[in-house]
């Protein structure tokens, strides 16, 4: 019988740091007998620098390794080298679930070939609310049905290429106005409208899913004390008991705001394990990891988590890695993925409003933000540079930039007959400024779709920034396809 330390790392994934792994993090890893990890971008460099790290960690972890990662597409994925999937708002706008199970196996592909076997992905968050600051593209729309139909298949293409996913977050991120990685969101809603829309896809997903990801959420219905992922209620009650969930649950990172900044790291992780969670992501300091292993230890030295709840999350655990073996493979089809991919992006490609082409040679001015930011979650968008370098295949392009959008005065752009792009390279809505002051002849929205609802412009959607979105706007401009995509939330059908 294992001593319960060693038990306790087995039931938390840790996040690295740096590009290697040391002979330190090594050793702490093997001591505590800790079997998974997620990487994220600042642990990789290239193809052969991650493969080597994934490498190691496997011959740490052992042959019930697991280590992941967020590869959902669009805005939210790790390394960018390979092919790049659309957002699931962008699947959803093509609507075609044959399309989807393609992507989620290309995506699976590409993981595998780099040495991961569990990808956090897709997001079963139907996004019903507008001022959502984290979901929004990420969601493959608000329709419960069409949505957990469009992700299964997605899922279904993972599965076929022996990648594990893990929908997410469940009960349902996509109702909030606040980032759990900033704050504690509440969905104040009835048990009655849980049920119909964000309860939907998770239940449609019970019997598939190998695993799914927890919400640092409140739901005053469910449990007016703790957070989803703390939730003995949420978990175990209607999870595991109501919806006959047989897989491994896995909290969101314990580091985000929501948790950290209420919670001890061990009471936290004690507390998701008792709710029903079988793995903590841990993905803090190591001293926040030592502390949260130190917890768990005497949790189930004291009984707090008896030593039956621990074996059958270990069972669930081992399962999950053993229907997924970790391991590097070729990856041949890297040239038709490609292809694949920027079909995909054409195929979401949504028009607002009927907008027009400027002609063959136009001058246009082109109006960006001058930084490249990121949200935490996402990657950082693309540069107004790299999006006036695109469109000057086709145009006379005049670049101007602005820093703050609140304080950009569009009145002082030069009245020269430009036709004038706005090109949206972030997450965040427009404030009211710009809303009542810009004046774009065609808005392309890079990112969030949402942001084409703060102008009375025409628009073209992408929901997204990756090199083939600004392809398939660049094939759109210069008239080679259409944009047939239909955005799969409210509100696309009227003007702000």
């Amino acid at each position: 019988m294992m001593d319960a330390r060693t038990l306790a790392g087995q039931l938390i994934m840790v996040r690295l740091l740096g590009t290697e792994l040391d002979i330190d993090t090594a050793e702490f890893l093997r001591a505590n007998r800790v079997r998974a990890a997620c990487l994220f971008r600042q642990n990789m460099l290239d193809a052969t620098q991650l493969t080597r790290f994934t490498s190691d960690l496997r011959d740490v972890f052992g042959v019930e390794a697991l280590i992941a990662l967020d590869q959902e597409g669009g805005a939210v994925v790790r390394p960018t080298w390979v092919p790049a999937p659309p957002a699931a708002m962008a699947l959803g706008a093509a609507g075609d679930p044959i399309l989807a199970r393609a992507v989620g196996a290309a995506v699976a592909r590409a993981v595998r070939s780099l040495g991961f076997n569990w990808n956090f992905a897709p997001v079963l968050d139907l996004n019903n609310n507008p001022h959502n600051p984290v979901i929004a593209e990420r969601s493959f729309g608000a329709d419960p049905q069409r949505a957990a139909e469009i992700a299964m298949a997605w899922m279904e293409g993972s599965e076929s290429e022996g990648v594990a996913c893990c929908v997410k977050h469940f009960p349902g991120h996509g109702d909030t106005h606040v980032d759990s990685h900033r704050d504690l969101p509440t969905v104040d809603k009835p048990l009655a409208e849980l049920e119909q829309f964000e309860f939907a896809p998770f239940r449609a997903a019970a019997p598939h899913a190998p695993a799914v990801m927890t919400a640092h959420i409140v739901y005053p219905a469910l449990d007016p004390d703790y957070p989803a992922t703390m939730s003995r209620p949420i978990l175990t009650g209607i999870l595991r008991e109501q919806f006959g969930y047989q897989g491994v649950i896995v909290t969101d990172g314990m580091d985000m705001h929501a948790i950290a900044h209420r919670y001890g790291a061990g009471q936290a992780a004690v507390k998701a394990l008792q709710a029903g969670a079988d793995m903590v992501m841990a993905i803090g300091s190591r001293e926040t990891q030592e502390e949260t292993i130190a917890a768990i230890a005497a949790a189930i030295e004291n009984g707090e988590l008896p030593i039956e709840d621990v074996r059958a999350k270990l069972a669930r655990l081992s399962s999950l890695a053993s229907a997924h073996p970790s391991g590097r493979h070729d990856y041949a089809e890297e040239s038709a993925d490609h292809e694949l991919m920027a079909q995909a992006w054409r195929r979401g490609l949504t028009a607002l409003r009927d907008p027009q082409r400027p002609g063959p040679g136009s001058a246009v001015r082109l109006v960006a933000r001058a930084d490249v930011v990121s949200d935490g979650v996402s990657e950082a968008g693309v540069s107004a540079a790299k999006i006036a370098e695109s469109l000057g295949q086709l145009y006379d392009v005049d670049l101007v930039t602005y820093v703050d959008a609140e304080s950009f005065d569009w009145s002082a752009l030069p009245q020269d007959g430009r036709f004038t792009i706005l090109a949206s390279t972030s997450r965040r809505r427009y404030g009211e400024h710009a809303r009542t002051t810009w004046r774009p002849d065609l808005h392309i929205a890079l990112w969030n779709p949402y942001q084409a609802l703060d102008f009375a412009a025409p628009a073209l959607m992408t929901y997204g920034f990756a090199p083939p979105a600004l392809a398939a706007v660049k094939a759109w401009l210069a008239g080679e396809i259409e944009a047939a995509g239909t955005c799969p939330v409210p509100g696309f059908d009227s003007r702000p």
